[in-house]
């Protein structure tokens, strides 16, 4: 027979995030919550954490530019890795916020900015923004604290991250480009490529999935209402029972081709179906976070 301590996964948490957003905050909540909390580890040792028998209890470990070799490239690195460990669930934390904000609460608590000697934080804080933006990306569960009391993030680190009896099943629905390969974590994927694309319309091509115009134009298709009234039946049939399985998060994601359009719309008017459902809802758009020009005219949407 197998040992049943052999089938046990570890459950891990990476937080991260700007200097500033909240990370201290939300690292003292998890650790309230029963979470084994390490914060700063170095990212070469994270691995051994799961190389024992299982602790029982969920980790949770703390990662920012002071960890002592951190760069974007090995935390995007590790974050792989440990995706692929069949012993492991591994949800990445990302505690964002906006730089006016930053620059207000370091000014209130006169902290010297950890990438910058200067006086004024700024020019660090648009450092470490750009620095991270890659692991952003990656990101399964993405909180903005930019209006937030420290109170109520750990209210929403409660709500994401409660392991009590009374849990609820945390959803992400994304949307992404196929030109740049499924984010990772996905649960389910759905491709909208088949549907009318808004990036032939002059009017409608700098605009995104989000604007009501697009979205009327893709509705227009005579396909998408009964594609949308399945995909709406079959994802409200399986979350009580994914619930059931014990899982605590899971993430739709929706592709087409540029990532701006079609996917985008879809997963917003899902997102708003399932809120209105009573289901707790984080909505991504990976193409749309890392857009920092204007579209490129490739026939993209």
């Amino acid at each position: 027979m197998q040992d049943v301590t052999e089938t046990q996964e570890h459950r891990l948490v990476l937080i991260t995030g700007p200097s500033g957003a909240g990370r201290s905050t939300a690292i003292h909540a998890l650790e309230d919550l029963g979470y084994e909390v390490i914060d700063n580890l170095p990212l070469s040792l994270i691995p051994r954490l799961i190389e024992g028998p299982p602790l029982g209890r969920p980790i949770a470990l703390g990662l920012d530019v002071r960890n002592r070799d951190f760069n974007t490239a090995a935390v995007i690195a590790l974050i792989d890795r440990l995706t692929r460990d069949p012993r492991l669930s591994l949800e990445v934390l990302y505690l964002d916020c906006a730089p006016q904000v930053l620059i207000s609460r370091y000014s209130q608590t006169r902290r010297r900015h950890p990438l910058t000697e200067a006086a004024t934080p700024a020019d660090g804080i648009d450092r470490e923004i750009d620095l991270l933006a890659p692991i952003r990306v990656r990101a399964d569960i993405l909180i903005d604290t930019s209006d937030m009391s420290p109170h109520e993030l750990k209210a929403e680190i409660g709500q994401w991250f409660d392991p009590g009896e009374d849990r609820r099943l945390a959803l992400s629905v994304q949307s992404f480009s196929y030109k740049r390969g499924l984010p990772r974590g996905l649960d389910m994927v759905f491709d909208c490529r088949f549907l009318a694309n808004p990036y032939w319309v002059p009017d409608l091509r700098d605009l995104d999935g989000r604007d009501p115009a697009v979205s009327a134009h893709i509705e227009s298709d005579p396909r998408f209402a009964e594609f949308f009234r399945k995909l709406q039946d079959l994802v409200l049939l399986l979350l009580p029972a994914q619930l059931d399985e014990g899982k605590a998060h899971l993430a739709i994601g929706f592709g087409c081709t540029g990532g701006q359009h079609r996917s985008v719309a879809v997963a917003e008017k899902l997102a708003k179906v399932l809120a209105e459902a009573g289901w707790q809802v984080s909505k991504r758009h990976r193409e749309l976070e890392r857009r920092v020009a204007p579209l490129a005219t490739d026939g993209t949407g």
